[in-house]
């Protein structure tokens, strides 16, 4: 942070100025608009008594920004842990009143943790005045939210999300002043089907939900949804411009990968994300619209799969019964399976985009590539992407930019419209994907050996470059669609596990013949009727409480460290 910066954060109009008693010590604390800052008190020297310790010249001064407080309220007789040495007993008996400010503190791995300070005061009075104007300055934050509606799904993960709300989010929403409407869901799309019909979102600054990345997307259909009805925009047409969302959303992990709250903000810790949320954080996210034949089917953020990704959920929801460890046993039987499928892919890159999915730039806060995209986020037709096809050519150009077509054997066609990362995989599927610059990674996985396929596999949990090989080819685009070698009669998802088929008989043949069958498409965890599909990304739909992934050496414009456990610290 610059000199300059600094002082004009001090010379803001100060608001309250006293003495007031911190950590054995008597220091100046003055609050202004910007900032909280106390001092070291300046003492003349004198003789060392009982009660009073002699304090440097060289006095330090600490600040919080007010931006980083969460609350201020009085402090309870049991909050206020005094020792039991003579000077500190004397000097809390002379500021017998004690208030508390809870402010954030950013720890390793990206996450955040609420901290208090304690100062004591002369009277009722002063505390009561700090307490007050503190808050006050923090109600004028209008980017903060007052009025939450939180949807808690009971089942998600290891069924902890009603009490990882309870006792780790309910507590600092209270501190924060933050009112809540809280609805437990009983059944699936629950939250949607409320969402779109019986809320009034006028009465709410936000919506948050606790649970996965499917309870995620029940939030993200129900407000998307019922933006477009009362805005009557037709979801069912393709090339239909939709309605930003006005209320944000916010994500509580309480699922099994959360793999939308790793990519947003860079840790799954359940205290980060409420934190981002009563600070107002705000991050834009592109969305995409998945249509077959004129026909709305849903909505993506995170990860369409096509073949690996879309046999692997498609096996793994015959066995719910085995838990969350389905997933790892279902795609070791698809990875051994080793499934191709023939089809033609036709997208439209994203040309006047300023990245690639191979740039190394990576999506942060305040990233300038997805400030950058929503001045190019524009939607084109797919009108001519049938006769493209017919006419079998490579590329096509119209007045909506140039198509390009690419017909072939993929074991895996994924659209990744952030980096899908997670615990498992801290790179993700595509790490320089960005949230909201109007685009979406199209990775293509051609036909290749078993051994191939497993390299690039390994290479999504390790830093090497998963593109790097022959037979995967990526591509940053705005529109695409997918037709598979056989599309007629395709129908839902029969879900019951056929007794006859048996695992060993898959895995001896290393490349079954694929003449009439088909894949799936993995919606964001939610398998798709239809395996013929064209997709559209409508740029910064929806916004999240959240700013993206933090550099490691700045937070914000500002660099903090932590002073004695409880106070931070400036560094020019």
């Amino acid at each position: 942070m610059l000199i300059s910066e600094f002082f004009i954060m001090v010379n803001q109009p100060t608001l309250l100025s006293t003495q007031l008693f911190y950590k054995n010590r008597v220091v100046e604390v003055t609050l202004n608009r910007v900032m909280l800052g106390f001092w070291k008190e300046i003492e003349t020297r004198r003789k060392r008594s009982a009660s009073f310790n002699c304090i440097s010249k060289d006095a330090d001064h600490h600040f919080l920004l007010v931006s980083e407080i969460v609350g201020a309220r009085e402090t309870k007789e049991e909050e206020d842990q005094t020792n039991k040495d003579g000077g500190r007993k004397h000097r809390v008996l002379l500021y017998p009143y004690a208030f508390t400010v809870s402010y954030t503190e950013r720890t390793k791995h990206h996450c955040w943790r609420c901290k208090d300070i304690i100062f004591h005061c002369l009277d009722e009075a002063q505390r009561q005045q700090w307490v007050q104007t503190i808050n006050n300055q923090l109600s004028l934050l209008s980017i903060r939210p007052k009025r939450l509606l939180v949807y808690i799904n009971p089942y998600s993960g290891k069924q902890r999300g009603k009490w990882i709300y309870e006792q780790r989010v309910a507590p600092l929403f209270s501190r924060a002043s933050i009112s809540t409407d809280v609805i437990v869901t009983e059944s699936a799309n629950h939250a949607r089907d409320h969402l779109k019909t019986e809320v009034d979102l006028k009465q709410c600054d936000g919506v948050v939900c606790v649970g996965g990345d499917g309870m995620f997307s029940e939030v993200v259909h129900g407000l998307v949804s019922r933006t477009q009805s009362d805005s009557r925009v037709d979801q069912n047409q393709p090339n239909q411009d939709l309605v930003p969302c006005a209320l944000r959303i916010g994500i509580i992990p309480a699922g099994s990968t959360d793999c939308i709250c790793y990519s947003t903000t860079g840790t799954n810790d359940p205290v980060t994300s409420a934190l981002h949320i009563i600070m107002g954080d705000s991050q834009p996210m592109d969305v995409c619209s998945v249509h077959h034949n004129n026909t709305f089917l849903r909505y993506s953020v995170s990860l369409l799969g096509y073949g690996f990704y879309g046999d692997v959920l498609t096996d793994s929801e015959r066995k719910r019964w085995m838990g969350p460890s389905r997933y790892d046993f279902s795609g070791l039987k698809t990875f051994l399976t080793h499934q191709y499928y023939e089809g033609t892919v036709a997208f439209l890159p994203a040309e006047d985009n300023l990245g690639n999915p191979r740039d190394k730039i990576k999506c942060m806060t305040g990233c300038h590539i997805c400030e950058q995209g929503a001045n190019n986020g524009q939607l084109l037709s797919l009108d001519h992407v049938d006769k493209m096809a017919e006419e079998n050519s490579d590329k096509e150009t119209s007045g909506d930019g140039v198509w390009r077509v690419i017909r072939g054997k993929f074991l895996a066609i994924n659209a990744a419209s952030m980096s899908c990362a997670c615990p498992r995989s801290p790179r993700g599927l595509s790490p320089y994907a960005h949230l909201a610059d109007g685009t979406t990674d199209l990775i293509l996985v051609r036909k290749a050996s078993r051994l191939d396929f497993l390299r690039h596999l390994i290479r999504h949990t390790n830093k090497d470059d998963q593109f790097d090989m022959s037979f995967v080819e990526v591509h940053r685009v705005r529109r695409f669609r997918f037709v598979p070698k056989q599309s007629n009669g395709i129908s839902e998802v029969d879900l019951s596990e056929t007794s006859g088929k048996k695992i060993c008989n898959q895995v001896c043949t290393a490349h079954p013949n694929n003449d009439t069958g088909h894949s799936n498409w993995n919606c964001d965890g939610e398998i798709l009727p239809h395996a013929d599909i064209q997709v559209s990304v409508h740029c910064q739909l929806i916004r999240l409480f959240a700013r993206g992934v933090e550099r490691r050496t700045t937070f914000d414009t500002y660099t903090w460290s932590v002073i004695e456990g409880s106070s931070l610290s400036w560094q020019a």
